[in-house]
């Protein structure tokens, strides 16, 4: 035998594939509930590792341990290949850890660069900041990305897109090797969402390892390499991407097969019905322009548009929340010209907002406090009393009725997951009883069976009579209306039956590709 013949014939054990990032063995009790139990991640550099699983599934609770926000009961953390203690934020910013939250945690009325700067090396001696090199670094990393925000523009004036590419920034400045992104496109366009797939691309390719969360399970298999689904808390498994497709994957992520959305399908034609909401003209410059429309009673109406279009502004003017530079509504046969949010409620119409943590929740009350935000007066109709235990009653009726997950109605809404935040923000107007329901991307961050729940709660509001106008970015969803306005500039310019309200045909005419003279008539 030759001793070429010899080494062939001798087993070569493989390299194991470095990692950057390896959790063990996780495991997080909160009270009597079991958060997570023996988890385990492991992340190469380079690579995409998304985290999938429904609302409460302990996704975020193993982030939040990553980022030193909480302490694990077990388990062990390894960074590069050592293994460390993670006890506060810092130590995670030290290690080479980023996180870009799905709530940006940006301060509105700082520039960006200022945001970009907070907790990077000063750059300066003795403390002092020096803002000429964090400049130079910025635009550094604005070009490394390959997309530039003004630097000296406040946060608050950005477009949601820019605020998360800001935050991005805010990442790269503190040389992280190691990014975990939380719904990052959750508000994108199809062509911002593009656009970010080709910045992790480039990212990857300079080895960062990126940690991607998303409910979008048609995005997860587009950008990760490798998958993770966690279930109540434990280890569903972890796949190649390759090996998965959306109906596997959701099966995976919820223990059972999951319907699709489908169009609504109504015995009687809500769009021939009585008007309940008519717009004549409503403008408020520069994003609102000569806006008109009708809303039937039962009706749900979608609202499509790229971000910027006005929607969000539209829905605003709707509730009071800004005022109306010029234009008429009616409400019901009444003029309706509500001057604050508290004026809507009133006259019954409400608005479910697309910022559900700082517009929507009080995250250190309670679920009950919550859910009776909106509604709860004594039983005489007074308003400005407020019964604990009437509230607690109603409380626990809606748990069960919108299937909140909560160990109590006492437990505070910050300690719950998106889904379930989500559920409470919708319900707490449900129980207000209102005959107009704004919904500004209703299930933004919502996983799949959540969204499932949440539409049945649409459309059985619409059953019952209440309109609602539903604004979402997500084109698909809007299969459950009956009629869809698209935006543009401002302005509607397009009304679509819900036989041609197709993800693609909505989106060329958002863009202004596709002639739409035949669907003007936005009534």
């Amino acid at each position: 035998m030759t001793e070429a013949t010899a080494f062939d014939d001798l087993a070569v054990a493989p390299v194991p594939e470095p990692t950057c990032l390896e959790m063990t063995g996780v495991s997080k009790q909160f009270g009597g509930h079991q958060a997570l139990e023996d988890v385990s991640i492991s992340l190469s550099p380079g690579r995409v590792l998304a985290l999938c699983g429904a609302n409460g599934a302990g996704k975020s609770t193993l982030v939040r341990i990553l980022a030193g926000a909480e302490s694990a009961d077990a388990g062990t953390i390894r960074v590069h290949g050592s293994e460390v203690a993670i006890s506060a934020p810092q130590d995670a910013t030290r290690l080479g850890l980023s996180f870009i939250h799905q709530e940006l945690n940006l301060v509105p009325k700082f520039t960006a660069l200022q945001n970009m700067a907070m907790g990077a090396d000063r750059g300066g001696r003795a403390g002092v900041l020096d803002l000429r090199a964090l400049r130079r670094k910025a635009q550094q990393v604005q070009d490394r990305i390959g997309y530039r925000v003004p630097l000296d523009a406040r946060v608050e004036d950005l477009a949601v897109s820019d605020r998360w590419m800001v935050s991005l920034g805010r990442s790269l400045m503190r040389d992280a090797t190691i990014v975990a992104m939380d719904e990052p496109t959750a508000s994108f366009t199809k062509e911002e969402a593009e656009r970010l797939y080709g910045i992790i691309d480039e990212l990857t390719a300079d080895g960062v390892g990126i940690l991607y969360i998303s409910h979008r399970l048609e995005e997860v298999l587009q950008v990760a390499d490798d998958v993770t689904v966690l279930r109540n808390g434990r280890l569903v498994g972890s796949f190649g991407a390759s090996e998965l497709d959306v109906a596997s994957l959701t099966h995976h992520i919820v223990g059972r097969d999951v319907e699709g959305v489908t169009h609504r399908v109504t015995a009687v034609d809500p769009t021939q019905g009585p008007e309940l909401l008519t717009v004549e003209g409503l403008t408020r410059e520069p994003r609102v322009r000569d806006v008109s429309l009708t809303l039937h009673r039962g009706e749900i109406l979608g609202v499509a548009g790229l971000v910027g279009a006005g929607r969000t502004e539209l829905a605003r003017l709707l509730i009071g929340a800004d005022p109306v530079g010029s234009g008429s509504m009616t409400l019901d046969g009444k003029p309706y010209h509500p001057r604050s949010p508290y004026d809507a409620i009133k006259a019954g119409v409400a608005l479910v907002p697309e910022e559900r943590r700082s517009q929507g929740l009080i995250l250190r009350n309670s679920v009950s406090a919550n859910l009776g935000m909106a509604s709860l007066r004594d039983p005489a109709g007074k308003v400005g009393t407020y019964s604990p235990r009437r509230a607690v009653r109603i409380a626990r009726e809606a748990v069960s009725r919108f299937g909140i997950k909560t160990s109590s109605v006492h437990e505070a809404v910050g300690e719950l997951s998106g889904g379930n935040q989500q559920k409470i923000v919708v319900g707490k107007y449900v129980l207000a009883g209102p005959q107009l329901l704004i919904l500004d991307e209703p299930t933004v961050g919502v996983d799949v069976g959540a969204r499932s729940e949440i539409y049945d709660i649409i459309r059985g509001l619409a059953a019952g009579g209440t309109s609602i106008l539903m604004i979402s970015s997500d084109f698909e969803e809007l299969a459950i209306c009956d009629r869809v306005l698209v935006m543009r500039e401002g302005t509607v310019t397009a009304s679509v039956p819900a036989s041609r309200a197709t993800k693609d045909h909505l989106t060329a005419l958002c863009f202004g590709t596709d002639s739409a003279s035949h669907e003007q008539d936005p009534s």
